[in-house]
């Protein structure tokens, strides 16, 4: 269960990112709603990643987590802010992925 919990975090991780790079985009008071839906997911991320570190290994989970948080915010750079999506992007984004795979596989818990 703590596994979705992270995973929950780490989606939330790359919605803080969105908000932040939605808010670069954006003038007058719309940027306002961007840092408050900043505020909030990087609180709910924060929250679910302390509630999934109760009871898996700090440094698997935080790795996870970030890791998430990294693939899911390149995607979204890639699919929503037209950002390139070079060979090595995606090589290394693949490489990441394999290693976060791994880090679950070989965990305790």
């Amino acid at each position: 269960m703590n596994w979705i919990i992270l995973v929950f975090g780490g989606l939330f991780e790359v919605a803080f990112a969105f908000c932040l790079g939605k808010a670069k985009e954006t003038t007058g008071n719309e940027i306002y709603l961007w840092y408050a839906g900043f505020l909030v997911t990087l609180a709910i991320s924060m929250g679910l990643l302390i509630k999934a570190t109760q009871t898996l290994p700090i440094g698997t989970a935080y790795a996870v987590w970030t890791g998430i948080g990294a693939v899911g915010t390149v995607l979204v750079g890639i699919l929503v802010f037209k950002e390139p999506a070079t060979f090595l992007r995606i090589l290394f984004i693949t490489t990441l992925i394999g290693s976060i795979i791994g880090l679950k596989a070989v965990s305790a818990h």
